[in-house]
């Protein structure tokens, strides 16, 4: 699957190969730039010197993997909180999908059976998982089961340019940043 995410082409092959990266990227995409959150991943696999995968990071020793965000430049404006929900996040996969994020999509019947699926996992929730299943699923992949478009919600709507599932390059970026800041004015009444 081609990504457009992050800004270095080796981070975004990183998240097109592995959904478990993906995953990660898209926990980390809170409270900091959308290509820092979508670099991380790559990030961390450097550090690591191998691709994530949900065992490992499950068993890493948490300060370890702590220590591992923050090294500079930190992979997340706050990598201890950060770095305790994708330990979640991977433990969860462990346990509920034998280490495979694959298998959370695997068989899911519908769209909304993926989304609410995917607003189990930790850190996640409806909009997270709106935007995930929306860009990884239904537009990016043209999967698209019963009920694809009630699940992604807003974010499925044609010609929208709401979230990072909308980014596929500079232009569509700056759109989704315009709808973004747009949004944060209108809740403020302004």
């Amino acid at each position: 699957m081609r990504i457009q995410l992050a800004q270095r082409s080796e981070a975004n092959e990183l998240l097109g190969r592995s959904p478990f990266a993906l995953l990660v990227g898209m926990l980390l995409d809170q409270q900091i730039p959308m290509e820092w959150a979508f670099t991380g991943p790559y990030t961390i696999s450097e550090r690591l010197g191998r691709d994530l995968t949900a065992q490992e990071v499950a068993s890493y020793d948490p300060e370890a993997f702590t220590a591992l965000l923050a090294d500079k430049p930190a992979v997340h404006r706050y990598p201890k909180s950060m770095a305790a929900r994708i330990q979640q996040l991977a433990a969860y996969i462990v346990e509920h999908y034998d280490g495979r994020p694959e298998n959370i999509w695997a068989d899911a019947a519908d769209g909304q059976e993926l989304v609410k699926r995917l607003m189990a996992l930790p850190g996640y929730g409806k909009q997270k998982a709106q935007i995930f299943f929306w860009h990884c699923w239904a537009s990016s992949r043209g999967v698209q089961p019963s009920g694809w478009r009630e699940a992604a919600g807003l974010y499925g709507e044609e010609g929208s340019y709401r979230s990072v599932a909308d980014v596929v390059d500079a232009d569509s970026l700056a759109r989704v940043r315009a709808a973004k800041q747009e949004a944060k004015r209108a809740a403020k009444g302004q």
